[in-house]
Formats: structure tokens, sequence, C-alpha cells
């Protein structure tokens, strides 16, 4: 039986793990600083920032499984984190309205053995153009707060999304399909 310590205070990813029977022995949230750098992609940031959580906690957790990882909404280049306010919300959605864009999901595991492995999952969402009604009535809610591009594709912002090209869960907060994998290649096994 293997023990698994996820460094992220992300409900969602919590809910995403036991969707497929995973359950960590604890939550541990990084405290990391999430600033990007100068010329930073968004693929990159969210690659970096997984990583850095994952090496932030492992010291601390030996002989345990450390899973990370981090959301970047990019539109083109422009990675938009989390909104500071409504009024940041509105223009992160106002410029998500009617256009594709891209969700950076950045994985890290690092095995008991000190073993890393990281990847990045690019999920491509196109929005149907958003008018003021429907950005005051999305804003009127709290969703948008704590997300990356101030919105949750698994609540109201869902009737937004046109289409989806890639993993849904990785828009959510992690994507099942990478993570199973990657920590079954690492030799993870929870009891049942």
């Amino acid at each position: 039986m293997s023990k698994l310590i996820l460094a992220s205070a992300s409900p969602r990813r919590l809910e995403l793990l036991a969707q497929i029977g995973i359950v960590p022995d604890q939550v541990v949230p990084a405290d990391i600083d999430e600033t990007p750098h100068a010329d930073e992609s968004p693929r990159r940031l969210a690659l970096r920032l997984a990583e850095e959580k994952a090496r932030a906690v492992v010291n601390d957790y030996a002989g345990c499984f450390v899973l990370a990882a981090d959301t970047v909404v990019a539109c083109g280049r422009r990675a938009l984190g989390k909104a500071s306010d409504t009024s940041e919300a509105r223009k992160f959605l106002s410029l998500l309205s009617g256009r594709r864009h891209r969700v950076h999901g950045g994985i890290c595991v690092i095995a008991p053995d000190g073993t890393m492995r990281s990847r990045v999952i690019e999920t491509q969402v196109i929005f149907r153009r958003l008018g003021d009604d429907d950005l005051a009535r999305y804003l009127s809610h709290d969703e948008w707060q704590g997300k990356a591009g101030a919105y949750a594709i698994q609540g109201y912002a869902s009737v937004f999304v046109k289409s989806i090209t890639g993993s849904y869960s990785n828009v959510v907060g992690l994507s099942l399909c990478e993570v199973d994998g990657m920590l079954r290649g690492l030799g993870f096994k929870q009891g049942m």
C-alpha cells in the first residue's frame, strides 16, 4: 500500500481523485510564489508551478508519493490567473468570449524513491459570444473566485462552452487519465 500526499488546496482535485477511487492520505497545500516569470509561456508556467509545488512538499514526506498540479488558462500567449475581483473576472470572461482558449494542466508526481515525472495536458475550449447579461448573471455568483480564467466549466459557466477538445477533467483541475497513468507507472497502489 502506498501513501499519497496531495500538494494542493483545491477541493476540485480531491473530488476528481475520488471519482477514480484515489483518496490522498494527506492534503498539504504548497506555499510557493505563483508569479509568472518574464516571457514565460502559459504552458511552461503550468509545468513549473506543478513541479515547484511537489518539490516544496516532498522533503517532509519521505516514503510517500507526492502529487501536485496547477491549471493555467491561456488566451493566446497571455496567462489568465485567478481574478482578484469582479472587475478583473469580467475582463477575463470578456477576453474569452467568442474565442478559443487553451487550458494547460501541469501535473507532477514524485515517487518515494525520488523519481519525478511531470507533464502538461492541453485542452482547447471555445466559448460562445457572451453578452452583458451573461456576464452579469455569472458574476452574481461567487463561482469565479479562485478559478483560473475566472470560470468553472463544471458549474454555471458550462452554458458558455460551445466545444471542448481534450480532457474535460483537465479543465476542472486535473486530467484523470494522465494522473492515473503517471501514478501507476511509478508503482503507486492504493488499498481498496
